[in-house]
């Protein structure tokens, strides 16, 4: 089959700016693990500049026994719309715009199911947010979550194609507006077919509870060994587990998927003991296990089978607290700040709150930010980026200037004094031989020897005060 994306690259070094260029970011959920029929879309456009445009989310009608590992209910399925009756608004969304998805391969599969309908696809220009991030922030791994915590992003629940979508676009946003990024040359876009016909679209939406300790271990977690089926089974994984949605269900859902997608039970079983050591070795990172780390890595553990690997396990007996970092600011250096805390083991909070050990800002936050105050109320240390980088050994400490001592200064000064008492008397004699008056001739000589005196005793200060001690 022809390839139904061009697939376009942003850099630092590219010629055309991408902040007056409009974007589609698309999210696509299906019934398998890497490539399966499509279960919902969603789609928001913006331009670069951050100007959101519009955007449009719905189920996708299908078959109702199979597992989903999206937690899409039979009714909502039942009721929802055909692919083939919402091409109206998703190609009217995507027309002119650079296509975005956090991998493109999702977007592949949706545009292959549209052209099993009969529709005649051109190439879609497309970016993929995961290797355009890779190439910019240093992250232990690229799931959209661990994108969006770099980034300052509010938690989303990953299940969701809207809420997905619209953090992919805020990700690319940051990424051409903060980062700078450029396309290499200028974007041709090809002519869309277009619809008349508008199917009603169902959405489906969650409540914006605040995620726990689990989610941002979770984003720590390091990217999987393996093909794109394993590290696709280990996304869904790490997206159930950081909603604190692994149930019993979910997990008989993921093994269901895996032996769709031909993955061996064993295979299986070693991801999820892999998976509960990786997250393990994240709670033990900073030298403090707490109560709620202790119980929900537990939990997560007996419901994977692998409790083994944390049985062991105990909580510290200090009080001391993880180190637990709130980064404010929107510049590239508070989105590297982010990335690197996530990258050496350290907790990424989002909001203020008293678990909070360390707040870092960047130059964009005045000194009378509330938060700023508050925190030092809450007993956190207050740094700015720099202060920071260099207290966690991100960067050298900068070294003091040197400057040029004083017995050095004097010692030149010195110098200086008596190169000029010889030129004055050498003025003196000359003069003298040419008949100048005696008066001028006694002038120059005092001066002369004034200038030979003072600079000797300038010139042997600086000897006395360099071989003194100390």
């Amino acid at each position: 089959m022809a390839e139904l994306i061009e697939r376009l690259s942003l850099s630092s070094t590219g010629q055309v700016p991408a902040s007056g260029t409009e974007f589609t970011a698309l999210d696509v959920k299906t019934t398998g693990l890497h490539t399966g029929r499509v279960l919902e879309v969603a789609a928001i456009r913006f331009r670069g500049d951050g100007t959101f445009l519009g955007e449009f989310a719905t189920v996708v009608a299908a078959d109702a026994n199979r597992r989903n590992p999206h937690r899409i209910t039979a009714a909502e399925l039942a009721d929802a719309p055909a692919l083939g009756d919402i091409l109206s608004q998703v190609f009217a969304l995507c027309r002119g715009a650079v296509v975005v998805a956090h991998d493109l391969s999702s977007v592949e599969g949706l545009l292959a199911e549209i052209s099993q309908l009969g529709v005649r696809l051109p190439r879609l220009p497309g970016i993929s947010l995961k290797d355009t991030a890779q190439a910019v922030l240093p992250l232990p791994n690229y799931r959209l979550a661990t994108i969006a915590r770099a980034f300052g992003i509010e938690d989303f629940p990953g299940y969701l194609a809207e809420p997905a979508a619209r953090a992919c676009a805020q990700a690319m946003i940051a990424l051409v507006g903060t980062h700078g990024l450029r396309f290499a040359q200028p974007v041709r876009f090809p002519e869309l077919p277009r619809y008349a016909s508008q199917a009603a679209a169902i959405r489906r939406s969650a409540a914006g509870a605040e995620k726990g300790w689990m989610a941002e271990a979770v984003d720590r977690v390091p990217a999987a060994a393996g093909g794109p089926v394993a590290q696709a089974y280990l996304d869904l994984l790490a997206e159930a587990v950081g909603d604190q949605f692994l149930t019993d269900e979910e997990v008989w859902a993921l093994a269901d998927l895996a032996a769709e997608a031909g993955m061996a039970e064993a295979e299986v079983q070693r991801i999820h003991t892999g998976f509960v050591a990786e997250l393990r070795r994240v709670a033990e990172a900073d030298g403090v296990v707490t109560s709620v780390e202790y119980r929900e890595l537990r939990q997560v553990a007996d419901a994977l089978g692998a409790l083994e690997v944390v049985v062991d396990l105990r909580t510290t007996a200090t009080g001391d607290k993880p180190t637990r970092v709130l980064v404010l600011g929107t510049t590239a250096d508070a989105d590297q700040l982010r990335a690197r805390v996530l990258s050496e083991g350290f907790q990424l909070a989002k909001n203020l709150t008293g678990s909070v050990t360390h707040l870092a800002y960047d130059s964009g936050v005045r000194e009378s930010e509330p938060r700023l105050s508050r925190a030092l109320e809450l007993g956190a240390h207050v740094l700015r980026l720099d202060e920071a980088a260099v207290l966690w050994g991100f960067v050298p400490a900068p070294q003091p200037r040197h400057e040029k001592a004083p017995s050095s200064r004097v010692g030149t000064i010195g110098q200086v004094l008596m190169g000029i008492g010889l030129i004055l008397m050498v003025i003196t004699v000359v003069a003298m031989f040419d008949g100048a008056g005696m008066g001028l001739g006694i002038v120059l000589a005092v001066l002369a020897v004034g200038a030979l005196v003072g600079g000797w005793y300038l010139d042997e200060t600086k000897r006395v005060v360099a071989g003194s001690p100390g």
